[in-house]
């Protein structure tokens, strides 16, 4: 009997060697990110939200005078809109990095955007367009307030010189006083807002159980005109439980606290901001856990952690 002859030598065709190759292969790839080929996804987040805007935060760059971006601005004149009565657009210079969120602002009871104009090239500078608005006259109460913050969003999107700049779906609000009322108000006319932040808010409506849109309430300890007890302390516990809120109250602030330029104010408007229009949960850190008291706060309350 002849020796049996040894096993052939497998090729590039034989079935055996293919499996074993595509296995090896399935095995590399699940251990190895981007060994198949693919291209990484880089650092968590970059990927998965396409809003991100600049880079990770710190403490220091949220609390800086000035963001990232570079700034500029053009003003509104009041006889070219309607429905409001003008004011500032602040935004980012550059376009590299595509379109952004915005945010209307407006003043109080016989305010003017200039009460307000410090937040604009501030917030601007973290990736932000912002409407710093005038009223149609300085005594409109704040159901008008808010029906011209989203007067002045339309205009900011659909005719604007920067509406190309601007992401539509991504948009909030922001008011002192009677325009923080108003800023409840248009929250709760306009349940797509991705953001409202009312500050040191007077309105004679104490309950907003229909706001659909995430909510900072900004309060402060000796404001006489807009009282915590009477004012921001209910307007947020009449919020709904299931809605992402928040109440800041100021330690050792007035009523007109937000007119002039407040690092407590500014840091967690940012982070409100950056948190609920462009969904970066890079800024959950400063929200949560829940700031504690300290020497610019009181108190801080909050239903954290929000959800992505």
């Amino acid at each position: 009997m002849y020796p049996s002859s040894p096993p052939r030598p497998a090729t590039s065709h034989s079935p055996r060697l293919w499996a074993g190759a595509l296995a090896t292969a399935a095995l590399v790839a699940a251990l190895i990110p981007g060994a198949s080929g693919a291209r990484a996804a880089g650092p968590a987040g970059a990927a998965d939200n396409p809003y991100e805007r600049g880079p990770a935060p710190t403490v220091a760059s949220i609390e800086a005078d000035l963001g990232p971006y570079a700034v500029s601005q053009t003003p509104v004149s009041p006889v070219s809109v309607s429905g409001f009565g003008g004011g500032t657009i602040y935004y980012p210079t550059s376009t590299a990095d595509g379109t952004f969120g915005a945010v209307a602002i407006v003043p109080g009871f016989t305010g003017t955007q200039s009460s307000l104009s410090w937040l604009g090239p501030r917030l601007a500078s973290q990736g932000f367009v912002v409407f710093t608005i005038d009223t149609i006259t300085v005594l409109d109460q704040p159901a008008s307030r808010g029906h011209q913050l989203l007067a002045a969003l339309d205009y900011l999107t659909e005719r604007s010189a920067v509406s190309g700049r601007i992401d539509s779906a991504r948009l909030g609000v922001m008011g002192h006083s009677m325009g923080g009322g108003g800023t409840l108000e248009a929250a709760r006319s306009r349940t797509s807002l991705k953001a409202a932040i009312p500050l040191t808010a007077w309105n004679l409506d104490k309950t907003w159980p229909e706001v659909r849109t995430p909510t900072l309430v900004v309060g402060a300890d000796g404001d006489t005109v807009a009282p915590v007890a009477t004012h921001s302390e209910p307007f947020y516990t009449s919020l709904p439980g299931s809605l992402d809120k928040a109440y800041l109250e100021l330690k050792g602030a007035t009523h007109n606290a937000p007119n002039t330029a407040n690092t407590t104010i500014a840091k967690y408007s940012v982070s409100w901001l950056k948190r609920f229009i462009d969904s970066d949960t890079r800024y959950e850190q400063f929200l949560c856990p829940l700031p504690q008291p300290g020497p610019a706060i009181v108190e801080y309350r909050g239903n954290c952690p929000h959800p992505s």
